[in-house]
Parts: C-alpha cells; sequence; structure tokens
C-alpha cells in the first residue's frame, strides 16, 4: 500500500534536545499505522502486530529532502508556566518533505505480510484497506502530519516467490543490514552518484506493557530513492511481480 502526505516526522528516540526525524518509518510506526486502519485503541497492539506475527518492510516512493525549522514551545518549568507565563523556548524541528515543497509529496509504499499467528488480523486489515476504509486518521508520524492511503494492491500467493539470492540484484526496499553482503555502488554511474543509501537503528517491537518499551532494534540500510539499491545477500528476498515493475524486497524481521 503507498501512503503520502506533505511532510514527515519519525522521531530519533535517542535525540531529547533536539528533534530529529528518521527518513522513513521505523517498524513501530507502521504498526501505529496499521493499528489506525484496523481501529486498535493506542498502545493496545503491541502483541497483535508484532514482529512474529505481521510481517513489515518500507519503500521510499518520492524524492525526499530532510530541513531543520525552529518551532515555537511553551517553557514550562512549574504547573502556573501553562498559562504562558513562563515563555516559550525555540525547539529545532526536522521535517521530511519533497524536495518542491509546494508540489511534491512524501510517499513510502509498505509491503505487508503475516505469519500463521497473524493470519486473522491480515485478513481483517486486507479487507479495509483494499475498500480503502481507515478507522482512525493516518499521519506520517506526528499528529499534524496527516496522510492519505493512495493505492493497494494484493499480491497473490503464487505472485510472491522466495528466491536464492546469487550474486547482485536489485532490492526496493530498507532491509536488515545483517542480510547485506556488500553494497555494489559504481561512482562512475550518473544513476549511482546521484543515489543516496542510509543506515539507521530503527525501532522494531514493543514490550507488551502500554509503556512503549523497546523489546527489539532492527539496524536497516535503504535507498531515500525509489529506484532501489544493488546488493548482495545471504538470504532469501521476494519477488513481486507487476505488471510495470517486479519488485525485488526484504522483511524487516
Amino acid at each position: 500500500m503507498d501512503v503520502g502526505g506533505k511532510l514527515a516526522h519519525f522521531r530519533k528516540y535517542y535525540a531529547n534536545n533536539t528533534a530529529m526525524s528518521f527518513s522513513i518509518p521505523p517498524r513501530t510506526t507502521v504498526m501505529g499505522m496499521l493499528a489506525s486502519i484496523l481501529g486498535r485503541e493506542r498502545d493496545s497492539y503491541y502483541e497483535e502486530l508484532a514482529s512474529e506475527r505481521i510481517r513489515i518492510s518500507v519503500r521510499v516512493m518520492s524524492p525526499i529532502k530532510k530541513t531543520f525549522h525552529r518551532l515555537n514551545f511553551l517553557s514550562i518549568k512549574s504547573k502556573s508556566d501553562f498559562d504562558g507565563s513562563g515563555g516559550r523556548i525555540q525547539t529545532p524541528f526536522e521535517v521530511v518533505s519533497g524536495y518542491d515543497i509546494s508540489k511534491d509529496m512524501v510517499v513510502y509504499r509498505l509491503y505487508v505480510s503475516c505469519s500463521e499467528q497473524g493470519k486473522d488480523t491480515f485478513e481483517e486489515l486486507k479487507e479495509k484497506v483494499l475498500q480503502k476504509k481507515v478507522h482512525f486518521a493516518l499521519t506520517l508520524g506526528t499528529a499534524n502530519f496527516t496522510a492519505s492511503l493512495m493505492s493497494v494492491r494484493l499480491f497473490d500467493a503464487n505472485e510472491i516467490q522466495e528466491i536464492e539470492a546469487n550474486g547482485i540484484v536489485m532490492i526496493h526496499s530498507a532491509v536488515p543490514s545483517d542480510a547485506v553482503e556488500r553494497l555494489d555502488f559504481d561512482r562512475e554511474s550518473e544513476e549511482d552518484s546521484l543515489q543516496m543509501i542510509e543506515e539507521e537503528l530503527l525501532p522494531a517491537d514493543f514490550i507488551k506493557n502500554h509503556d512503549r518499551e523497546l523489546k527489539k532494534m532492527n539496524r536497516v540500510l535503504f535507498s531515500t530513492s525509489m529506484a532501489g539499491m544493488k546488493v548482495e545477500l545471504n538470504r532469501n528476498y521476494y519477488k513481486l511481480l507487476g505488471i510495470e515493475e517486479t519488485q525485488h524486497i526484504l522483511f524487516l524481521e
């Protein structure tokens, strides 16, 4: 499914005085988006959408950039400061956007599958997204960065083939870093010279205690363009056969 909006912000958990953003939504953020579609209450879905039940990956579908802006927040040092008497404080805030903010959108492709344990949840999700029925509003990170469900495609089991990864392959989704033996990057190629590949340590799962305590992290490699990246893998990947494009993906697990 493709999800898009004008702006995005996926706050880095380790940045406490500056609101820095990941370039792609972490798995935990995608869990929240799926929970919004399903109509699950806040913090109630950690076990239902955990990695061992629901399989998730992400692809960047539009050229993106990140810029810093300064936001005015109330300076709160005591209970009486909530009326604004404590003054204001400016906080740097990183925003993900398209290259031309007046015309471009931020679009991510979310790949979702399931294990046998998550089959019931997946069937419910499938029914809702194919009809484009969203229970709660979708957002790209923060509540004010609204998003919409743009397009959905269902790949039947015979369209998804798990095949051996021999040599270099073009991977379109984000992949676990430990699945990559090497990157094939040609500095002489004009296409490769314009490509940006990032590696991040992203939150993956929460402990079922409603406190958003992390249970698992994923170190992830991804391209910031929809073209994908050429890699040599040490595990099988999925081949999604489409009319316009054949996509190669791995799930973040």
